[in-house]
């Protein structure tokens, strides 16, 4: 029977997506083990990465998914093997063209070699909540208007490939995601005592416009709630059907009992 391999990343997603898989296997980039527990559990170097498509044709594999957080990898040029070295040009170019091109890049390697590539919407879609206010709290009239403006910046920083987050407090742009990710900005924000919005403002996260939606969606959980709490903001807004929950409920109840709105909104 053809299987299903996760290409895992660190964190929670690769765990979530195995619960919804029957007989994955999970595959990690070296240096990105995954949380959790796991059967068994494969780890690959990009420099090998001819062998490790062999390997998984040797497990049975047929479909791809990627999953969870990685920095982009420093290659080692001993490590090439003839194969994958073959491929080094094409992804060193594409690299030159930012995360999207990257990514594309690797997806086109998994598909040239026979794989199908699935994408979280393919085989957890209750991951992404369609729109609606999650919480008891509700976004007020300025929320909206700080929702609207963000939703605008982060377009305008996707079509550059930079980021899929920004706060927002009274129409005023205090932060956009880099590199260093979600955290790092909502703490950089809760370290800026004269601008600190203090019970206003919100983060919004969305999609890049025009990003392959099989790699790379945004992902949300608790402890996003707890440091957009910890930056005086009002709550947490993304955009309905762009964005990954990994633990709705939590979420919800952590937005409830710090008194933040948890907000899936849609095109308005």
């Amino acid at each position: 029977m053809a299987r299903t391999a996760i290409i895992a990343g660190a964190g929670d997603l690769p765990g979530f997506l195995a619960g919804h898989l029957k007989d994955p296997v999970v595959a990690h980039l070296d240096g990105y083990r995954p949380e959790g527990e796991f059967p068994a559990l494969e780890s690959f170097r990009v420099e090998r990465l001819a062998p490790f498509l062999a390997r998984l044709h040797e497990l049975g594999v047929s479909d791809v998914i990627f999953a969870g957080a990685i920095q982009r990898p420093r290659l080692d040029p001993e490590q090439f093997d003839p194969q994958t070295a073959m491929m080094v040009p094409r992804i060193l170019a594409a690299m030159q063209q930012g995360d999207d091109a990257t990514l594309r890049a690797v997806i086109a390697i998994f598909e040239e070699d026979g794989f199908s590539v699935l994408g979280v919407p393919d085989v957890a879609p209750d991951l992404l909540p369609a729109e609606g206010v999650l919480s008891t709290r509700q976004p007020d009239a300025r929320d909206r208007q700080d929702a609207a403006r963000a939703a605008a910046i982060v377009a305008a920083l996707g079509a550059v490939d930079v980021g899929q987050g920004v706060v927002v407090a009274r129409g005023l742009c205090l932060a956009v995601e880099a590199l260093p990710g979600t955290d790092v900005m909502l703490r950089q924000v809760a370290a800026l005592d004269a601008l600190r919005p203090g019970g206003a403002g919100l983060l919004f996260k969305a999609a890049k416009a025009g990003q392959d939606r099989r790699i790379d969606l945004p992902a949300l959980g608790a402890q996003t709630v707890r440091l957009a709490h910890a930056a005086g903001l009002a709550g947490v807004a993304f955009a309905a059907g762009d964005v990954l929950l990994l633990d709705r409920d939590g979420m919800t109840e952590e937005a409830d009992r710090l008194g933040l709105f948890l907000w899936s909104r849609g095109s308005e």
